[in-house]
């Protein structure tokens, strides 16, 4: 009980405290036929939520690994007394459950056809982001969301996460003054990179239907469970798993739809090179990236490292907005601090206020209660389809630019890249039969 109103109290503190969130209103009481497809450590994180807000009956449960729907059967069972039907391919859950909210958490590869799929089933989704592995997949879960009147909600938490909305009230009221760069970053420790053995995948696990419309590479243990953001057939590294939630910010702040140019480099030089064999196989995705936005009024910048750390530096994740009276950084755990530019005024500090999971200031509580408040309001949730599309394109730009090896113009009205035959063609990408490309 005290969970739940602890998440409750965040959500409705959030929204009233800063205008950037809608106030929720009262609940109706009403309980949703809610299913889970991707039923993994992060899916049921999120179901578990769900849960906890009272305001669903849990219908199903489906992922490609029948180890981890049991798995999940069980915990659902544990945390509501419910027992969901357990189902392996999404679209026979679909058809025979009729959800009347989806929660999507699979690999990227994976979020335009399941949620397409779940909108045109006339179902309501929380997808995790980014919302697509190429550009036009994304695009095609906007147009799918508007042609079906459902609502779409995407997993960029920060949206709605206190501390941020405190911070991004700060930075709109003038108080770091005009900013002319934005510097958004994560960055870790590692080292060189050894490969794994490739591996008949675990009994009960449809190895053909988990790598669906990508590649069909071997079964790794690197990939499966948790490591598939590192293989650019499932997903598009660090900058499109961290990334896509500081580049978030950048639009948040300045409600532009996209970059004029976009230009990435950067490597394996730590990790080495990837590795794909009959045998074994590494990761593949860059251990470091610089990706530079040109925006018409101002530059940001991504940058990442999986090696080296960040000590020298007060923040190892989060975004500096640099402007004429002074740095605001916001952050993670560590919350928001502006430091002024003149050395003398002190510096401004809102802590960090985190939900759960574990404590980790995930605010997926209070994105699953603007979710059923946005149902019942007919308005637009904080974290919506087309805004989280647009912030979704950044990282995958960034992407692009890095396999096209050179700058691209971008037309951020039409969302087309200007000028580049060649570099367009890596806004979709060739699906493996008999999976059909999203339009």
């Amino acid at each position: 009980m005290q969970r739940r109103h602890f998440l409750t109290t965040a959500a409705v503190t959030a929204a009233s405290a800063f205008s950037a969130v809608p106030i929720l209103a009262q609940k109706s009481g009403k309980k949703y036929r809610t299913a889970l497809i991707g039923s993994g450590w992060w899916g049921m994180n999120i179901l578990r939520e769900a849960i906890a807000s009272g305001r669903v009956t849990v219908c199903a449960v489906c992922d490609a690994d029948d180890n981890v729907a049991e798995n999940a059967v069980n915990d659902v069972n544990a945390e509501n007394g419910e027992t969901p039907k357990k189902y392996e391919d999404y679209r026979e859950m679909l058809e025979k459950e009729k959800p009347e909210i989806v929660i999507i958490a699979t690999p990227d590869h994976w979020h335009a056809l399941q949620t397409i799929a779940a909108v045109k089933a006339g179902a309501h989704v929380l997808v995790e982001k980014p919302t697509g592995h190429t550009v036009n997949e994304s695009k095609a879960m906007v147009h799918a969301a508007k042609d079906s009147g459902v609502l779409v909600q995407v997993g960029l938490h920060r949206r709605i996460g206190p501390h941020h909305v405190e911070a991004m009230n700060f930075l709109k009221s003038g108080a770091v003054g005009k900013v002319g760069m934005v510097r958004c970053f994560a960055h870790s420790r590692g080292g060189p990179e050894a490969p794994k053995a490739n591996v008949q995948p675990p009994k009960g696990m449809n190895w053909d239907l988990y790598c669906g419309p990508s590649n069909l590479r071997p079964f790794c243990s690197k990939i499966h469970p948790g490591g598939w953001r590192g293989f650019l057939d499932f997903a598009n590294g660090t900058m499109a798993d961290w990334g896509v939630h500081w580049l978030d910010q950048v639009l948040w702040w300045s409600g532009e739809k996209g970059p004029k140019t976009v230009y990435c480099t950067g490597g394996r030089d730590i990790a080495g090179p990837a590795i794909l064999n009959d045998k074994e196989q590494t990761t593949d995705t860059p251990d470091h990236q610089v990706a530079t936005f040109e925006f018409e009024n101002f530059t940001a910048v991504w940058e990442h490292r999986r090696f080296a750390g960040n000590g020298p530096e007060h923040h190892n994740v989060g975004c500096y907005f640099y402007g004429e009276k002074g740095t605001l950084h916001i952050g993670w755990k560590d919350g928001w601090t502006f430091y002024p530019a003149d050395g003398k005024t002190p510096n401004t500090h809102g802590d960090s206020q985190l939900q759960e999971p574990q404590g980790d200031g995930h605010n997926i509580g209070a994105l699953w209660a603007d979710l059923i408040d946005a149902i019942e309001q007919k308005r637009k949730p904080v974290a919506d389809i087309e805004s989280a599309h647009r912030s979704s394109c950044l990282p995958l730009l960034g992407m692009l630019s890095w396999k096209a090896g050179r700058s691209i113009r971008w037309d951020a009205e039409k969302e087309l890249i200007i000028g580049d035959e060649e570099a367009s063609k890596l806004l979709a990408r060739k699906y493996r039969g008999p999976w059909e490309y999203p339009v």
